[in-house]
């Protein structure tokens, strides 16, 4: 039992996927996995285990923006011993080629600052995800038939983003979607040398202002649910 999670020793799997809603994390242990427990309620952050195809495997909130995913990454790593750390959220689209509803599987996460910059200081490390789970992923995206696109993110401090020029430099330089959590999670993972990705669903286009309707969107999101799980899982 932590401050922020309030499960017993042996009730976390070392793997953990990690929405930034609880109740998508309550929506997702249901919907996917078997036997699902609820095990965490502390401040309302609701996490769950459960097997998936026979895997033990928790879903677990992380909330919204990179203090928050950082308290709970770093909580689940050092004293859960969670082993990989999935991220499974809703991103904005920043290219032509992104499309509402597709699959982001994020290679990089650019970002302005995050909870780790003062361990890093000057240094302007590069968080990326796990190679293995990215591959996997892919290769999952291509053998269920999502659209999906591989690439950087950009992992921002703000909702209400009032920087039109940083936007048009990241859409300009190649940045798949924004989102608020996937970069601290990368240096996390880096720092206790535990394996992480993040996989997104695009709910709305910073281009186009396109955006998916709620009632849509726990149907589009079981896709990168299970791209996550076989992420994690591949020989399952």
């Amino acid at each position: 039992m932590t401050v922020h999670i309030g499960a017993e020793q042996g009730q976390i799997a070392e793997t953990v996927l990690m929405p930034g809603d609880p109740y998508r994390a309550e929506w997702a242990a249901k919907t996917f996995l078997d036997d699902a427990v609820c095990i965490n309620k502390v401040r309302g952050m609701l996490g769950f285990t459960g097997t998936w195809r026979g895997n033990r495997v928790t879903i677990h909130g992380s909330g919204m923006g990179m203090p928050s995913l950082s308290i709970y990454a770093n909580e689940l790593i050092r004293d859960y011993g969670a082993k990989t750390l999935i991220r499974i959220g809703s991103c904005g689209g920043m290219q032509d080629a992104v499309k509402i509803r597709d699959v982001i599987i994020a290679m990089t996460a650019t970002t302005l600052s995050t909870p780790s910059r003062g361990i890093l200081r000057e240094l302007n490390f590069a968080p990326c995800a796990d190679y293995s789970l990215l591959e996997a992923a892919v290769n999952a995206a291509k053998s269920r038939e999502t659209p999906y696109h591989v690439g950087g993110i950009y992992s921002s401090d703000v909702f209400y983003d009032e920087r039109p020029d940083l936007n048009e430099q990241m859409v300009r330089h190649g940045t798949l979607g924004v989102e608020m959590e996937a970069a601290e999670l990368y240096l996390v993972a880096a720092r206790h040398k535990v394996r992480a990705l993040a996989v997104l669903t695009v709910s709305d286009h910073l281009l186009t202002g396109e955006a998916l309707p709620s009632e849509d969107r726990e149907r589009s999101f079981g896709d990168m649910v299970e791209i996550a799980l076989e992420a994690a899982f591949p020989q399952s």
